[in-house]
């Protein structure tokens, strides 16, 4: 089907805009970290804080905001969220301590949690398409990675206060989005009991890819959360590396990884991008000099937007057939076993040495690798299954209508 031919293009392009600008809120501080733990006075792992504050707190509340939306509405949670976030953001740049700071970062979770738990339910309830939303929301997503540390590191000449008050002014922006474009339907989300948010877990295909999952974004937010300390480059530099890095990610996901899996299949896909990337990984490890550690980094990039689109489609699909029971189970592992990455690869960095987390990240996705390998079958088996492609009568969740 062609998004040609979507009735809710308006709707589905406002939502996948203000993905962006969640996302691009992540990868602002790349280029920052080293300068705030210069300036704050914080270790290591201290500043590693902030990404697993944000991520720790945005996993937890995965599940809850999840059963909000049957008694508030898809709207009503998304634009709360989109507001806590502005609000977290505005005040994080006032901030003066690496504690104050830690914990505005872990209310900007809170409020992206409301946006993630409700974005992608929505996409896909809009659609009639379910692969092409998925790739054009994995698309923003990298998209505002790699243009998130860009507009990190302009700004962050600055100060790094100013990054910082930029996202809650671009969250404005979101939520006036959200407000103009999308309205709730006239049937309201139905309610969702706390042993019905984690149906999807009683889904074997379902558990195998989550483990695979855990592992993939343990790396994922190695390499975001640690690589800018790693690199030790100055402001701008470091965000133009981490914006090549977030362009492999795009260009993995619209280029790349369709064609991949259009020819050999998704596990396959998963699996080829998994061994690169474990490569990347080790290369990291070893790396000669700067230029070598920032090739590996784009190539790392180009193997996760490969691997983000195609992931994200098998949860979908071996999941539960309610997408919000799905989605938050799915992000509840996703952001889950991505929030220690960044502490433990501080507290490696210190006590170990700056090698010592590329190693334990190749290690973790290495036995993602085994998993993938061992249950490919039944993965694929229980993912063909599933259509993607729904008519509107068949999805289950109801659309928004657009103004």
């Amino acid at each position: 089907m062609s998004p040609r031919d979507e009735p809710n293009k308006t709707a589905i392009y406002a939502t996948a805009l203000t993905a962006f600008f969640a996302i691009a809120g992540i990868g602002v501080v790349d280029p920052i970290l080293p300068v705030i733990g210069a300036e704050i006075g914080a270790t290591t792992w201290q500043i590693e804080l902030l990404f697993t504050a944000y991520v720790a707190v945005m996993a937890i509340l995965m599940i809850p905001v999840t059963i909000s939306t049957g008694r508030f509405g898809y709207k009503k949670v998304l634009v709360t969220g989109v507001s806590v976030v502005a609000v977290a953001a505005i005040l994080a740049s006032l901030a003066g301590t690496i504690g104050s700071l830690a914990a505005l970062r872990g209310l900007w979770g809170a409020g992206n949690s409301m946006f993630f738990v409700t974005a992608m339910v929505l996409l896909i309830s809009l659609a009639r398409d379910r692969e092409w939303v998925v790739e054009l929301y994995e698309t923003c997503l990298g998209l505002g990675f790699a243009l998130g540390p860009l507009i990190g590191g302009l700004l962050g000449q600055i100060s790094w206060r100013v990054p910082f008050f930029a996202c809650g002014v671009f969250m404005i922006g979101a939520l006036v989005i959200a407000l103009t474009k999308l309205s709730d339907p006239p049937q309201r989300p139905a309610p969702l009991t706390v042993r019905r948010a984690f149906a999807a877990f009683r889904r074997p295909a379902f558990v195998i890819v989550s483990i695979v999952v855990a592992t993939y974004n343990f790396v994922f937010f190695t390499v975001l959360g640690f690589g800018p300390v790693a690199l030790g480059l100055d402001i701008v530099p470091l965000g133009l590396v981490f914006t090549g890095w977030g362009a492999g990610l795009a260009v993995g996901i619209l280029v790349i990884g369709r064609r991949l899996t259009q020819r050999i299949g998704a596990v396959p896909t998963l699996g080829a991008a998994f061994v690169v990337l474990v490569a990347t990984l080790v290369g990291l490890a070893l790396s000669p000099a700067t230029w070598f550690s920032i090739a590996m980094l784009v190539v790392a990039g180009l193997c996760m937007g490969v691997t983000n689109a195609n992931m994200t489609d098998l949860a979908l699909a071996t999941g539960d057939p309610e997408r919000r029971v799905t989605t938050g189970a799915f992000n509840l592992v996703r952001w889950g076993f991505a929030a220690p990455a960044p502490v433990v690869s501080g507290l490696l960095a210190e006590h170990v040495g700056f090698a010592a987390p590329f190693w334990v990240a190749a290690a973790v996705l290495t036995a993602g690798v085994v998993v993938l390998a061992v249950f490919a079958r039944r993965i694929t088996a229980a993912a063909a299954t599933d259509d993607p492609h729904p008519t509107t009568a068949d999805q289950s969740a109801p659309a928004l209508a657009t103004r």
